[in-house]
C-alpha cells in the first residue's frame, strides 16, 4: 500500500482513457485556506488507478462503470476516505472534498517517481524556493506561443531582448555578457566572430523550462554580467507516448513568389550540410602566392573542380516545412526505473527581403542631404536566406533506487544556410557623379554541434543528509565555409552623356580584395571537456525538512577546450601580361563568362591568385579552473542567508598564423564572493536582496589578430589583442507575491559597476570601408527596474469565459552608461564618453493574454513585444557615427485546438504589424536618433509569417 501511495502522484488518467467510459469530477481543497491542495491524488482505494489534482484544485479521474471506494491524499494532509461512489456509463460522478493538516510530526518521507519540471506550477514553485534572483519559463507557456526557437522563447523572460535574431541580451548586457548552459553544461560556440551561444539552433519543442539567474552565487560560473541562462531540455517521462508534428509557414515576403534568390545546391543541402561539392579543391589547395603553373590551370580546366557560379537561380519561394518528432519511453527492470525521451525535429525555411543599406562621411550634413554630398554609397540588398535545420534530443534517466539517480543527456543540431545577396545601387568613393553597382555574393555555411553529459546524483549517509552530485561532457563543434563567392560590377556615372561604344555596359571589378572577384573558405572546429561535483551536507535545522535544514557545499568545475581556425581566400586578377585591350574586352563579359575555364590564361587572360595571409588562421586553447564553497542558513522561519566564495583559474591562448606576432596569452585567478538573502514577509510574499563579483572574459576571436569581411552587413571584423578581463560588481534587490501556487507578481531594482567593459566599436579608417573591433571601457554601470507578473482571473469573476483567462506581463527601464578615463578622453579615435553600453536598451515590454478552455481542448493567445532603441555598434569622434537600432512593435496571435483524443490543429501570425526593422546612424553624436536623422545602415521589413499545423499524439 505505501509503494502505490508513492506512485500514484504520478500515475495520469490518460493510459487508461481507451478502456473508460465514465468519470469522477471535482475539486480539492484546503479546509484552512480554501486553496486548490495542488499534487493531492484522488485514488481508488487499494489500486494504482489514481488522478491529479491540477493548479485550480480540479481532478478528473476516468472509471469504467461501476462502485468503488476513493481516497484522496497528500503528504501532510489527512486522507479522506468515501465509500460507494457509483460511476455510470457515459457520466461523471461529482465528488469534492477538503483536506486538513496533519498535526502529527512528519518523519522522512521518501517519494519515489519522477518529478515534472516543466509545468507552470513547478516552475513557479522552483523560483519562490530559488536562494537567488531568478526568472524563467515553463514548457506550458512555451506552448501556448509560436515560438520556434530558444532566441523567440528567452526573449519573452523579464529584462531579455535578442540580437541578430539569435543573440540573448540580458539588463540591456550585450550576448557577451551572458553565459548559457545546456543541461548544466557551459554551452559552446558555432560562431567565428561571437562568443555567445546561438539560441535559434535550438527548438522550441525540446525545451523543458529556461531559467535565468540574475545574482551570482558560488554553484553558478563565474563569469557572467546579465545573467546565466540555464536551458533545460525534456528529459522526464510518465507514459509511454508518441508524438508527430507537421507544420507549414507562409511569408508575406517571399512565399508563392517568384525570384527568391539561391544558389547551385549541393545533394545534401537538405540535410544542414553540404555534400563536398563545393568544398576546397586539392589543385587549387596546393597554390602560393606564385603565378599558378600550367599543369595545374590544365587541372582546374579538366576536373572542373571550382564551379563558375557567380549569379543565383532564380525559383518561386515555397512554404516552409517544419517536422518535429516525439518519442517517450519508460521502463521498470526489477527496482530499476529507466526513462528515454527522443525528439527528432527538421525545417526547411526560406526568407528574402529588401534592405536599404548607406553610409555617410563625417562631413555629412542630415538638415541639408544633397543626393550624394557626404556619401560614401546607397545602396538596396535583396537577401535571400534558405535555412535547413535538423536536431535530435536524446536523454536518458536511470533511477538505480531512492537514493542514486543517473543521466544521460545527448543535443545534436546540424544547421545550414544557403544566404544570397544581390547589391544594387551608388557609390560614391572615387567620383562625385559615383558609380553604379551590381554585386553578388553567394554564401554556404554549415554548423555541426553535439553535447553530451553523463551525469549522476546520489544520497549518502545513514539518514540521507549527503548530497554527491557529479558530471562529465563533451562538447564539439564544427563551422564549414566553402566558397563564399563575392563579386562586384560597375559602371563610372560621369560618362552617362560622354560618346563611347560602351556607355552604358557594367564592368567587373577585378582585383585582390575580398568583395571582389573572390572565393573564401573558412572551417572551425573546437573540442572541450568538461568535469564537475559537488558534495552538499545537510545539517538538523528547525526540523527534518529540507527547506529548514543548514546546507554546506563544496564543489569543482574543470574545462579544457580547444579550437583550430583555418581559412584561404583567392582572387581572379589579370596575368601580367595581359595588354589593356584584352582587360577590358574580359570586363565587359558577364561573370560567368569572365571567370569560365578559357580565360584562365597565364600570359594574357585572368589568373588565380592565393591571398591568404598568415594571420587568416589561428589555434587557441582555454583553461578553466574553479572550485567553491558555500553556505544556506535558515536562520529563523522567515530569514534564509546563503552565499561563499567562488576562485577561478583561467588561461587563455590564441596563436596566429604569423609567426612574427607573439602569441596573445592571460593568466588569471579571480575570487569571487556573493551573498544572498531573503525574508519572508508572509506566506505569499518575500524579499530578495543579493550581491556578487563577477568576471566577463575576451573570447577567442576578440583577442586574434584576423581581418574578415562580412558581405552582407558591409564590414569589416577584426580582433584587438590588448584586451583585458572586465570585473563586475553586481547587486539586486526584489520583492515577491505569490498570490497562488501558479500566480506570482515581482518588481526589482538592480545596480552593476563595470571595471574594463568589453565593447563592439569602430575604428577610423580611410575610404569607405568600416571597420568593427573589440576594446575595453574604464568604468561603466548598469541601472534598473523589472516588474513581473502572472495572473489569472480566477475568483475574481464568476464569468466562465473570463474565468479562463490569464496574464503574463513583465517589463524593464534600464539605464546604463559607458564612463571612460581622462586617457581615454584624450584618444581622439576612441568611442565618444557620453552614452548607454553598446546593446543597451532602456526599456523591455512583453505582454501575453492566454485563453484556455480543457473541456473544448481551445486555447488562444496574443503576444507583444516591444524592444527600447539600443546602440547597434559604437562609432568615434573622426569619421564613424554610432548605428541605433530603433524599436519595433512585435505581435503574435496563435490559436490551438484539440479534436477527438489524438490530434491537435494550430494556427496562427507572427509579427502581425510587419514593423520596419530601422538602424540609424546618430549623426549629432547624442545617443540618440533626432528628427531627419534617417540615414539607413540597415532598414527592411521582415514579413509576417503565417502557420497552420498538426500535432498527432498516438
Amino acid at each position: 500500500m505505501r509503494r502505490s501511495f508513492l506512485l500514484a502522484p504520478l500515475l495520469t488518467v490518460s493510459t487508461l482513457a481507451v478502456a473508460q467510459q465514465g468519470s469522477i469530477v471535482g475539486k480539492v481543497l484546503d479546509k484552512k485556506t480554501g486553496e486548490a491542495v495542488i499534487g493531492a491524488t484522488v485514488v481508488v482505494t487499494g489500486t494504482t488507478q489514481a488522478a491529479p489534482v491540477d493548479v485550480e484544485g480540479n481532478y478528473e479521474l476516468r472509471l469504467k462503470p461501476g462502485t468503488y471506494g476513493i481516497t484522496i491524499q497528500n503528504i501532510g494532509y489527512k486522507p479522506v476516505n468515501f465509500t460507494g461512489i457509483e460511476v455510470k456509463d457515459g457520466q461523471k460522478t461529482t465528488l469534492n472534498s477538503t483536506l486538513e493538516e496533519s498535526a502529527l510530526a512528519l518523519k522522512e518521507v521518501t517519494i519515489t517517481g519522477q518529478k515534472q519540471t516543466g509545468t507552470e506550477v513547478a516552475l513557479i514553485q522552483d523560483l519562490r524556493k530559488s536562494e537567488v534572483v531568478v526568472s524563467g519559463m515553463s514548457n506550458d507557456q512555451i506552448v501556448k506561443s509560436l515560438d520556434r526557437d530558444a532566441a523567440e522563447v528567452v526573449k519573452r523572460i523579464p529584462g531579455v531582448t535578442v540580437q541578430s535574431n539569435n543573440f540573448i541580451v540580458i539588463r540591456g548586457l550585450a550576448e557577451r555578457y551572458n553565459t548559457v548552459l545546456l543541461n548544466d553544461a557551459l554551452t559552446p560556440s558555432a560562431e567565428v566572430d561571437t562568443r555567445s551561444f546561438s539560441f535559434d539552433i535550438l527548438p522550441s519543442s525540446v525545451i523543458d523550462r529556461v531559467l535565468i539567474f540574475k545574482s551570482g552565487a558560488p554553484e553558478l560560473p563565474g563569469e557572467f554580467g546579465g545573467g546565466v541562462v540555464k536551458v533545460y531540455t525534456k528529459n522526464s517521462v510518465l507514459d509511454n507516448s508518441t508524438s508527430l508534428s507537421v507544420s507549414g509557414w507562409a511569408r508575406s515576403t517571399n512565399t508563392f513568389r517568384g525570384g527568391f534568390q539561391t544558389s547551385n545546391h549541393s545533394s545534401t543541402d537538405w540535410l544542414g550540410f553540404d555534400s563536398g561539392q563545393r568544398s576546397l579543391p586539392g589543385s587549387v589547395a596546393s597554390l602560393g602566392t606564385d603565378v599558378p603553373s600550367s599543369e595545374q590551370l590544365q587541372q582546374i580546366r579538366n576536373d572542373g573542380s571550382l564551379r563558375n557560379e557567380w549569379r543565383p537561380m532564380l525559383r518561386t519561394s515555397r512554404p516552409d516545412l517544419r517536422l518535429s518528432l516525439g518519442l517517450n519511453r519508460r521502463y521498470e527492470l526489477g527496482s530499476v526505473y529507466l526513462s528515454n525521451v527522443t525528439s527528432i525535429s527538421y525545417s526547411n525555411t526560406q526568407q528574402q527581403y529588401r534592405s536599404k543599406r548607406q553610409r555617410f562621411q563625417s562631413s555629412y550634413n542630415p538638415a541639408n542631404p544633397l543626393k550624394g554630398e557626404g556619401m560614401f554609397y546607397d545602396y538596396e540588398d535583396e537577401r535571400s536566406i534558405a535555412a535547413v535545420r535538423l536536431g535530435v534530443i536524446h536523454n536518458w534517466q536511470a533511477r538505480l533506487n531512492n537514493r542514486n539517480r543517473l543521466e544521460f543527456r545527448n543535443f545534436f543540431n546540424q544547421y545550414g544556410t544557403d544566404e544570397v545577396t544581390h547589391r544594387q545601387g551608388i557609390g560614391y568613393e572615387a567620383s562625385s557623379d559615383g558609380y553604379d553597382r551590381d554585386s553578388y555574393s553567394l554564401h554556404y555555411q554549415s554548423r555541426s554541434i553535439y553535447s553530451g553529459q553523463l551525469s549522476g546524483s546520489h544520497e549518502v549517509g545513514p539518514r540521507s543528509l549527503s548530497t554527491l552530485t557529479w558530471a562529465a561532457g563533451y562538447n564539439y563543434v564544427s563551422r564549414n565555409e566553402p566558397d563564399y563567392r563575392q563579386v562586384q560590377r560597375e559602371r563610372d556615372r560621369s560618362r552617362d552623356n560622354v560618346p563611347d561604344e560602351t556607355p552604358d555596359v557594367f564592368h567587373t571589378v577585378v582585383n585582390a580584395d575580398f568583395a571582389n572577384s573572390s572565393r573564401f573558405f573558412s572551417k572551425l572546429s573546437e573540442d572541450t571537456y568538461m568535469a564537475s561535483g559537488q558534495w552538499e551536507k545537510r545539517f538538523m535545522g528547525r526540523d527534518t525538512t529540507s527547506a529548514n535544514q543548514y546546507k554546506l557545499r563544496v564543489g569543482f568545475y574543470n574545462e579544457q577546450k580547444k579550437r583550430s581556425y583555418d581559412s584561404r581566400l583567392f582572387n581572379y586578377v589579370f596575368a601580367r601580361l595581359t595588354p589593356a585591350q584584352r582587360r577590358q574586352e574580359l570586363q565587359l563579359m558577364q561573370p560567368d563568362q569572365l571567370f569560365a575555364n578559357e580565360n584562365l590564361d597565364a600570359r594574357n587572360g585572368l589568373v588565380l591568385e592565393d591571398n591568404t595571409l598568415p594571420e587568416y588562421r589561428y589555434t587557441a586553447e582555454n583553461e578553466l579552473y574553479a572550485s567553491y564553497l558555500s553556505a544556506v542558513a535558515p536562520i529563523s522561519p522567515k530569514f534564509n542567508l546563503s552565499g561563499g566564495v567562488r576562485v577561478e583559474y583561467n588561461r587563455k591562448y590564441v596563436k596566429s598564423g604569423d609567426d612574427t606576432r607573439p602569441p596573445y596569452e592571460e593568466k588569471k585567478t579571480l575570487v569571487l564572493p556573493s551573498l544572498n538573502a531573503t525574508y519572508n514577509l508572509s506566506e505569499r510574499s518575500l524579499l530578495r536582496l543579493g550581491g556578487s563579483i563577477t568576471a566577463n572574459r575576451p573570447e577567442f576571436r576578440e583577442v586574434a589578430s584576423y581581418t574578415y569581411y562580412d558581405f552582407a552587413n558591409n564590414y569589416y571584423i577584426r580582433g584587438n589583442d590588448s584586451l583585458r578581463t572586465a570585473t563586475i560588481y553586481n547587486g539586486d534587490l526584489r520583492y515577491e507575491f505569490y498570490p497562488t501556487k501558479s500566480e506570482m507578481v515581482s518588481v526589482g531594482v538592480f545596480y552593476k559597476h563595470f571595471r574594463n567593459a568589453i565593447e563592439q566599436t569602430t575604428r577610423s579608417t580611410t575610404g569607405s570601408d568600416l571597420l568593427l573591433t573589440y576594446q575595453n571601457a574604464s568604468q561603466a554601470y548598469d541601472l534598473g527596474v523589472e516588474l513581473e507578473a502572472r495572473k489569472s482571473l480566477v475568483g475574481l469573476t464568476d464569468n466562465s469565459f473570463w474565468q479562463r483567462v490569464s496574464f503574463v506581463l513583465n517589463a524593464a527601464l534600464v539605464k546604463s552608461r559607458v564612463q571612460l578615463d581622462e586617457t581615454d578622453k584624450q584618444n581622439t579615435d576612441f568611442a565618444l564618453t557620453d552614452r548607454a553600453l553598446q546593446g543597451q536598451s532602456p526599456y523591455v515590454v512583453n505582454v501575453g493574454t492566454f485563453y484556455q478552455d480543457d473541456d473544448r481542448k481551445l486555447q488562444f493567445s496574443v503576444q507583444y513585444n516591444v524592444v527600447g532603441p539600443r546602440i547597434a555598434f559604437v562609432g568615434d569622434k573622426k569619421l564613424n557615427f554610432s548605428v541605433l537600432e530603433l524599436p519595433r512593435h512585435v505581435v503574435d496571435l496563435s490559436v490551438t485546438k484539440g479534436v477527438g483524443q489524438h490530434l491537435e490543429l494550430k494556427a496562427g501570425v507572427q509579427n502581425l504589424l510587419n514593423q520596419l526593422t530601422r538602424q540609424y546612424y546618430d549623426f549629432n553624436r547624442n545617443g540618440k536618433i533626432d528628427r531627419g536623422e534617417t540615414g539607413s545602415f540597415a532598414r527592411y521589413q521582415p514579413g509576417t509569417y503565417s502557420t497552420l499545423g498538426l500535432t498527432y499524439r498516438f
